[in-house]
C-alpha cells in the first residue's frame, strides 16, 4: 500500500471540526503530526472529502483516511472526483474507506455486499487506485472482500480479540486498521459512564451485534447500555500508559494501524470539539515522543 499510515492515528467525526477556521483545523492537523501520529481519519464524511484539503495542505506526512464514506449516500463519482484533485495534489497521502453502513439508518438498504461490490466497481473505474481504498469491514465475509479487492480492513467498535481474528482472515498482506475508543480517565464509574454514552448507540445496531456475538458476547451484555465487561472490551480506559497498552495489543494481534478515538462525554452521546489537551497527554505513551 502506498498510503503510509504509521503505527497509530486519532479517529474524529466529522462534526467535531464545525465551526472551526481553516487556520485552526490547519494548526490541529500540524500538532498531530509533530506528536507522532500517523494519520486523521474522520468519519461521517461527506462526497467531497472536506476538510482533507486544509490538513494535508497544512502538514508534510500525515495521512488522512475517511472512516468511513457511505455507499448509500454518497456518490462514488463525487468521491473519485475528489480523490483525484487531492491525491494530484498530495500524492499517496489520502486513503478512502468505505462501507455499508447500517440497515437501521438506511431506507433503501437492500443486498449491502452486491452494493458494495458495485461501490467498489465505480470506483476502480473512475481511476481509485484499490490501495488507496480499505473497507469498514467486520464479518469474514467483507473482511474477505477487503483482502480481496482494497488495500485492507478499518473495523469499528472492536477488541484485539477482533483484530487477531482478522489478521487470520485478511492474511499477511492487507492493512488492518482498527478504531479504538479511549477514556483517558482512571476512575472506574466515571470511565465507564463516559464510556458507555457513546457505545449504547451502536447496541441497537445490528452489524455490530452481530460482530459482538461472534466475539462471544451475549444478551446480558447488551442490557443496561453494556454490561461491564462488554465496555471494557470496547473502550480502552485509564491513564495514558493503560490506554497505550490496550494498543498494543491490537498491534500484537496483527493490527498496523490503531486509530484512537478519545471520548469525553457526560452520558450524552453527542459530539464534542477534538479533545486537543487529551491528545496531547496521551500522545507520548502512544508514539514515543
Amino acid at each position: 500500500m502506498n498510503v503510509q499510515l504509521g503505527r497509530v492515528g486519532v479517529w474524529a467525526n466529522r462534526r467535531q471540526f464545525d465551526g472551526l477556521s481553516q487556520e485552526e483545523l490547519a494548526e490541529i492537523a500540524a500538532e498531530l503530526e509533530d506528536a507522532g501520529c500517523g494519520a486523521l481519519w474522520v468519519g461521517a464524511i461527506k462526497a467531497h472529502l472536506a476538510p482533507a484539503g486544509t490538513v494535508l495542505g497544512a502538514t508534510r506526512r500525515l495521512a488522512f483516511a475517511t472512516g468511513i464514506v457511505n455507499i448509500w449516500t454518497e456518490p462514488a463519482s463525487e468521491v473519485s472526483a475528489a480523490y483525484h484533485r487531492l491525491n494530484s495534489t498530495y500524492p499517496d497521502r489520502l486513503l478512502v474507506g468505505v462501507g455499508a453502513g447500517h440497515r437501521e439508518t438506511t431506507a433503501d438498504y437492500q443486498r449491502p455486499y452486491e452494493r458494495l461490490n458495485a461501490y467498489l466497481d465505480a470506483l476502480a473505474t473512475a481511476g481509485v487506485p484499490p490501495d488507496h481504498v480499505v473497507l469498514a469491514a467486520l464479518g469474514p465475509r467483507t473482511l474477505r472482500l477487503a483482502a480481496r479487492r482494497t488495500a485492507g480492513a478499518h473495523p469499528y467498535l472492536v477488541t484485539p480479540e477482533h483484530s487477531r481474528r482478522a489478521r487470520e482472515i485478511l492474511g499477511a498482506g492487507p492493512l488492518l486498521a482498527p478504531e479504538q475508543k479511549v477514556v483517558l480517565e482512571t476512575d472506574a464509574a466515571r470511565a465507564r459512564a463516559i464510556a458507555r454514552g457513546t457505545v449504547r448507540r451502536y447496541l441497537g445496531l445490528a452489524n455490530y451485534v452481530a460482530n459482538l456475538r461472534r466475539l462471544g458476547f451475549t444478551d446480558d451484555d447488551f442490557a443496561q447500555n453494556g454490561s461491564d465487561r462488554l465496555i471494557d472490551a470496547l473502550v480502552a480506559w485509564g491513564s495514558a500508559e493503560s490506554i497505550a497498552a490496550r494498543v498494543a495489543e491490537h498491534h500484537a494481534a496483527g493490527a498496523d494501524h490503531v486509530s484512537i478515538q478519545v471520548l469525553t462525554g457526560d452520558g450524552e452521546y453527542r459530539v464534542r470539539p477534538l479533545p486537543r489537551d487529551q491528545l496531547r497527554l496521551l500522545a507520548p505513551a502512544l508514539t514515543g515522543r
